[in-house]
């Protein structure tokens, strides 16, 4: 009972923010829709869905491609472009968004040595302006294409290998064996991965901010600081909310009834093919570009910019703001693998139906994007301000101020909602593998329930648990949205700070916290690509074939 009773309470508290949005339909705000419609809503409409369109499509030519040609084929670097695939993942988007904003300015690098080495001068030549909704697409794919590379992999690598090879025997190619057999086979998993990837673009607000491409993020910031309307930027929120649930259908009916299977005999692997050697150079740099473009390119220059600043990392500023991420990011991350083993254990004690819906539900917070937790989070940590106050007021006859909205409380419950998703997906995996059978030897013993999770699956799920920790510190650490808008009054973090530097324009300042987040955020891509490692055909010895009669 006090499980079951727990895991709806804490159900509750994540669907806050979700009842503090919903609530906003009661306030009239006809008002600013109008403005709107006047104003920016054609083109946030056609920006949304030019961003959507255009990381949609590039993620998975990219993720999917790049992952067949490191999983069935062998060409040179293969083995280091398995898991350099991952590398752009520990880049944020607002962070390659600043890079190339420099690399790719008139007085940035590229164009002056382009200029010193032809002898043009300005209106002489073209070079590509990122400032659109199509330029912005372009930097999303470079950095969000791994999800779709991850799914596709993973599947790629667990598809019936006599179904490839009766392909290659009936005189089909690596090409056609890829558009006939591999890529209808791994359809869920590269649309459960574009998916992932186009909520991240719905989510993202500082480099739309800074190339000046308007979309719901921006608005939502305009009109809760610009307009003062926590209510209308609520309501704005919704239509967020409406597109990410739109896309997580269309993702489940894209799949139908394919499923994800996982072939009875896996100790057999199709042997790679090997390419010949002018195929093998043109996939090797298929694979080496977007890493080359999405992550070292990016990381180089912002590195040197940090070099060149003059910009310390002992500059009293980015110390305080160091330190107020380490420790929110810190906190979260044990919050949220808390209550991700609590939920994960409470849903294998209780095996109900309603439940397990309720624990799905509380899992959504990673589909909906960080402006729009920080909405739902205030409106009602508001309202129980207001009412803590004049509670206190009438009955001491003192005022409380903001006790839960205006502190880092606000923040912790919003990264809480937003990314406890990722503890979930650790955890959850790792506690089914156990044996029921050795609950239920603990129980017949005389052990609580709790005296099972203590004593037998939390020594079991260490390695989980630190994943889902990792993971979760480095989105903490990462997370802009949620934090700009929820964030207390000169109280700064590591990603407000490079934003702060580079919307005024400061962006060799900005790198050094850069650069920062980008180290840090290798950790759990390390992680990851050894995770993947251990299943990659390249990583294994080959097959010997049997002797001959």
């Amino acid at each position: 009972m006090i499980w079951r009773l727990g895991a709806y309470a804490v159900a509750a508290v994540v669907a806050l923010p979700l009842l503090g949005v919903a609530s906003s339909l009661f306030t009239a705000q006809g008002e600013l829709w109008r403005h709107l419609a006047e104003t920016q809503l054609q083109d946030i409409a056609f920006n949304t869905v030019v961003l959507l369109l255009g990381v949609g499509l590039g993620t998975v030519v990219i993720g999917t491609g790049t992952a067949w040609l490191v999983t069935m084929c062998r060409f040179p670097g293969v083995g280091l472009l398995q898991w350099a695939l991952l590398l752009p993942l520990v880049m944020p988007t607002y962070i390659i968004g600043y890079a190339y904003a420099d690399l790719l300015a008139f007085a940035g690098p590229l164009q002056a040595g382009l200029r010193t080495a032809t002898g043009w001068s300005r209106g002489e030549y073209w070079f590509p302006d990122l400032g659109s909704a199509a330029g912005v697409a372009f930097l999303f794919t470079l950095v969000l294409y791994p999800y779709v590379y991850l799914a596709a992999r993973a599947s790629f690598l667990t598809q019936s290998p006599a179904l490839l090879e009766a392909s290659r025997i009936l005189g089909n190619g690596p090409w056609r064996t890829f558009l006939r057999i591999g890529l209808p086979l791994a359809r869920p998993a590269i649309a459960a991965g574009a998916a992932l990837a186009l909520l991240e673009t719905l989510a993202d607000f500082g480099t739309v901010q800074y190339y000046g491409v308007h979309t719901f993020t921006t608005a939502i910031y305009r009109t809760w600081y610009g307009m003062g309307n926590r209510e209308g930027a609520a309501q704005i929120s919704l239509v967020l909310i409406a597109i990410a649930v739109a896309l997580i259908l269309l993702e489940r009916h894209s799949r139908g009834r394919a499923g994800f299977a996982v072939a009875s005999n896996l100790r057999h692997r199709a042997e790679p093919v090997t390419l010949p050697s002018g195929t093998a150079q043109a996939a090797l740099f298929a694979c080496a570009l977007p890493v080359l473009l999405g992550f070292v390119l990016p990381t180089l220059h912002l590195a040197q910019l940090a070099l060149s600043s003059g910009a310390v990392m002992a500059d009293r500023r980015f110390i305080s703001d160091g330190i107020n991420s380490l420790i929110l990011a810190s906190l979260a991350a044990v919050i949220i693998v808390g209550l991700s083993l609590f939920l994960s254990y409470a849903g294998r004690l209780v095996r109900r139906r309603s439940l397990n819906r309720t624990i799905e539900f509380a899992s959504l917070g990673y589909a909906i994007p960080g402006a729009v937790i920080a909405v739902g989070v205030l409106l009602p940590l508001a309202v129980a301000d207001h009412g803590i106050d004049l509670l206190s007021r009438g009955l001491f006859g003192f005022s409380t101020g903001l006790l839960l909205s205006g502190t880092a409380f606000a923040l912790l419950l919003a990264y809480t909602v937003r990314f406890l998703a990722v503890g979930m997906a650790s955890i959850a995996p790792g506690l089914a593998t156990i044996d029921p059978a050795m609950d239920a030897s603990a129980r017949v013993l005389g052990a609580q329930p709790y005296q099972v999770l203590r004593y037998i699956h939390l020594p079991m799920l260490r390695a989980p648990a630190l994943t889902a920790g990792i993971i979760a510190f480095v989105e903490v650490l990462k997370e802009l949205p949620a934090t700009l808008l929820i964030r207390p009054f000169n109280f700064d973090t590591l990603a407000v700070g490079v934003f702060r530097f580079a919307s005024d324009e400061r962006l060799a300042q900005a790198a050094v916290g850069a650069i920062v987040i980008v180290l840090v955020s290798l950790v759990p891509v390390i992680l990851l690509s050894r995770a993947v490692a251990a299943g990659s055909p390249a990583g294994r010895r080959p097959i010997s074939s049997p002797p001959d009669p």
